[in-house]
């Protein structure tokens, strides 16, 4: 293998580049992570809204894979 040619100095301020570049990215991901993950803002005054639409379509959710599962199963009601 070829000899490097860079000095110890030229490595260190190379390292300390990369790990200024690594924590400038590791904060913008957490801002972006933060705001991704604030539901809250997101919905506004609607989380009540979202709340029972979401509880209505796993009823029917649930509701839809007891059917199957009867029809598939040809059991009867009652």
């Amino acid at each position: 293998m070829g000899k490097s040619t860079r000095t110890d100095a030229e490595i260190r301020q190379e390292l300390e580049t990369e790990r200024t570049q690594l924590a400038e990215a590791v904060g913008q991901l957490r801002t972006e992570l933060t705001a991704a993950a604030d539901i809250r803002a997101r919905l506004g005054g609607k989380l009540p809204v979202a709340a029972a639409a979401a509880a209505s379509a796993g009823f029917v959710l649930a509701g839809g894979i007891g059917a199957t599962i009867r029809l598939l199963t040809h059991r009867k009601r009652g």
